[in-house]
């Protein structure tokens, strides 16, 4: 009867060999060059191999980290908006540098400035137009919101608005933009009523 080999016991794989488990590994959804390394530590690939399959997958574009944080951003913004703070941390522990985040934060500024100069409803709300994405951190404090409030209006209780403000601020929002947004809902839902 043979015996199946444990993983200590197996020998490290190759190029080939982690060039594929990479593969699988961005299979499901993009990851930073950190995730990608560690997952070909974790197959025990030796510090040569591991560095040649990384530069390999950058220059395919498969492993950027920049890319990855944009992606991030946008899938926060999508189905779970969060404030920056909270986004920048998450990025940090995906392994995301600090110039990456600066990169992101110069490129998010520039947007929500182009956000602000540009006419029509779309800078009004702070979304784009075609696909609904909040832009601006307002935006995605009232999409939060919103979110939570699952059309229930907003509570008149002190107590219960300094539970949803909590909520907004553990989802990274400073306080002057939880105040805000609960003000721009609070509006909104009073004048949707009359």
């Amino acid at each position: 009867m043979r015996r199946r080999r444990t993983a200590s016991e197996a020998e490290p794989p190759g190029a080939e060999a982690s060039l594929e488990i990479a593969a699988r590994f961005l299979g499901t959804r993009p990851r930073s060059r950190w995730e990608v390394e560690r997952r070909l530590r974790r197959a025990r690939a030796p510090e040569t191999v591991i560095e040649s399959t990384l530069d390999h997958l950058a220059k395919l574009g498969l492993v950027d980290d920049l890319a990855f944080a944009r992606w991030w951003v946008e899938q926060r913004d999508r189905h779970a908006p969060r404030g920056k703070r909270l986004v920048e941390a998450e990025l940090r522990q995906h392994g995301i540098g600090r110039d990456v985040i600066e990169q992101l934060r110069d490129d998010l500024a520039a947007l929500e400035m182009g956000a602000d100069s540009f006419g029509g409803a779309a800078a009004v709300d702070g979304e784009t137009a075609e696909e609904d994405v909040p832009i601006t951190e307002e935006a995605r404090a009232r999409t939060a919101l919103t979110q939570h409030l699952r059309g229930r209006p907003l509570p008149e209780d002190r107590r219960a608005l300094q539970r949803v403000g909590m909520f907004l601020i553990r989802r990274g929002f400073d306080p002057e933009t939880v105040r805000s947004a609960m003000s721009a809902t609070g509006t909104t839902h009073g004048e949707s009523e009359q």
